[in-house]
């Protein structure tokens, strides 16, 4: 998008209106709000309905398979935002690209709401997966297209949208959770689909008056030819997978866990494409390139980083249901409701972290030093919960404060990592692949939950000591790595911080 486009936006956005920032932040703020209602809902009770038993109302799977799914499903979520990212720059724009994804996601919903199969489950998975690979890049995408890049505000936006997502987050589990957990799975689900109608009502309303041109250009549109040569690419690439599927399946090449193998190496090896694609561009210019290579570490980084974050609905739901003791203080405590604790430290802490960096200000930390934080506590949080099984055994139920604490120290991270990550992603991609660069900061979570899939097979209550203290000694290591190497990346930013 040519910097005339991008000033021209931000001129037809009021710059005033909700909180001292652009009337926009109050459309998407909500937006985001009813899709990350309606997806943590759905998350909070997913694992629980893949391995309680049928009786239960589940689906009665094994408990490793259901965490290798959940991981899996985290995983292609958030890897399918390339799709939504390239359809936004190159054919529809972001405004668009949100709508339509909060369609599918509604349907994906309605599907997991009525009684079936595995198979309606898978059905639900792909309608959520290719609904959010749509809406969750681009509306980020959205936020920052408000901002002038030299305008002081935009941190500070981004961490007020980051807790309009996490306010969505805390509530959807004590609600959904409660239906689910205690009366039926299926009305939970129905209960999320609720949710994003609500979304896509607010945005549909709300989105002429408030955002302006923000979301209508397409930033590298598809010439003629180009057109032509991606349809036949798309029908080729789809014709392909249906006869590998058709071969694969029936013989037994392709099942669960060749699967799990399959979407790891997309993890890794996709990025890597994104990243060589955008530096070898024409239309990347000499300093963009230099960004790019800033944004390396910052990316891998953030896959560590997320590979502790994203076992909170995991693993850390598990240890929940397993090993805490959900008798506390006079009050029965439904497992799900331990999601709720991640967005509720954040609601609670992000508004301190957002004025931090502005009363900070040019003294801030750089860039790369808030991922080096972010690192750091992440790997604290998989200590502080190995300690439990040191003082008590693997054999004892524990209690819920250990929990408590670690979802605590690991947001502590996140609020150094995230919602800076969006802002310096915004930052530094290149302007013809702005929106593809927002779906390559998600693909970090991707390769994280990747990684997980496979990683989730060593836990168990016995050797719970030595899984939370490698991966969270690994963080660590790799925090100290990031602060030494902190200027040097900096340099490459070219007056970016």
């Amino acid at each position: 998008m040519s910097d005339y486009n991008k000033q021209k936006i931000v001129a037809s956005v009021p710059q005033t209106g909700f909180f001292g920032h652009p009337k926009g932040l109050f459309t998407l703020f909500f937006t985001e709000f009813w899709e990350r209602f309606s997806y943590y809902g759905m998350k909070a009770i997913l694992v629980y309905y893949l391995y309680y038993e049928l009786s239960k109302g589940g689906l009665g799977l094994d408990e490793p398979i259901a965490l290798a799914i959940m991981s899996i499903y985290g995983s292609l979520v958030y890897m399918s935002g390339i799709i939504g990212g390239w359809l936004a720059d190159r054919v529809i724009g972001t405004s668009k690209a949100v709508f339509y994804g909060g369609i599918l996601i509604m349907l994906g919903h309605i599907a997991l709401s009525v009684p079936g199969s595995l198979a309606l489950f898978f059905v639900s998975m792909v309608l959520i997966v290719l609904g959010t690979g749509l809406l969750k890049p681009n509306v980020s995408s959205v936020v920052g297209e408000m901002y002038s890049e030299e305008d002081d505000r935009r941190d500070s936006g981004f961490s007020i949208f980051y807790m309009g997502i996490n306010l969505g987050a805390f509530l959807s589990p004590l609600i959904v959770g409660k239906v689910g957990m205690d009366i039926n799975f299926h009305l939970g689900f129905a209960i999320a689909a609720v949710g994003m109608l609500i979304g896509l009502v607010i945005f549909a309303v709300t989105k002429k008056k408030n955002l302006g041109l923000a979301g209508t250009f397409v930033a590298n549109p598809l010439t003629p030819a180009e057109r032509k040569k991606y349809g036949i690419i798309i029908v080729l690439v789809i014709a392909i997978i249906a006869i590998l599927c058709a071969v694969t399946i029936p013989t037994g090449i392709l099942n669960f866990d060749s699967f799990i193998t399959l979407v790891g190496i997309l993890g890794i090896v996709i990025p890597t494409i994104y990243f060589i694609v955008m530096y070898r561009s024409p239309k990347t210019t000499a300093v963009e390139r230099s960004r790019i290579i800033a944004y390396i570490p910052l990316f891998i980084a953030s896959v560590m980083f997320w590979a502790i974050q994203e076992q909170g609905s995991t693993i850390l739901a598990l240890y929940a249901d397993k090993r805490t003791q959900l008798e506390f203080a006079g009050f029965t405590i439904n497992p799900a409701w331990f999601q709720s604790l991640n967005p509720l430290f954040i609601i609670i802490l992000a508004p301190v972290f957002a004025s931090l960096w502005i009363k900070l200000g040019k003294r801030q930390p750089t860039i790369p030093q808030k991922f080096a934080f972010g690192l750091l506590f992440g790997g604290l949080s998989f200590l502080v919960i190995l300690l439990p099984a040191y003082f008590v055994g693997a054999d004892s139920l524990v209690s819920p404060l250990w929990l408590v604490l670690s979802y605590f120290i690991v947001v502590l991270g996140e609020l150094c990592l995230s919602p800076v990550g969006l802002s310096a992603t915004t930052k530094l991609a290149p302007a013809a692949f702005s929106a593809q660069t927002m779906s390559l900061w998600f693909l970090s979570s991707a390769a994280a939950q990747a990684i997980n899939a496979q990683l989730v097979n060593f836990y168990s209550a016995e050797n719970e000591m030595l899984y939370f203290g490698i991966i969270g000694g690994v963080s660590i290591v790799l925090s100290f790595i990031l602060f030494a190497f902190a200027p040097k990346i900096q340099t490459f930013m070219k007056g970016v911080r």
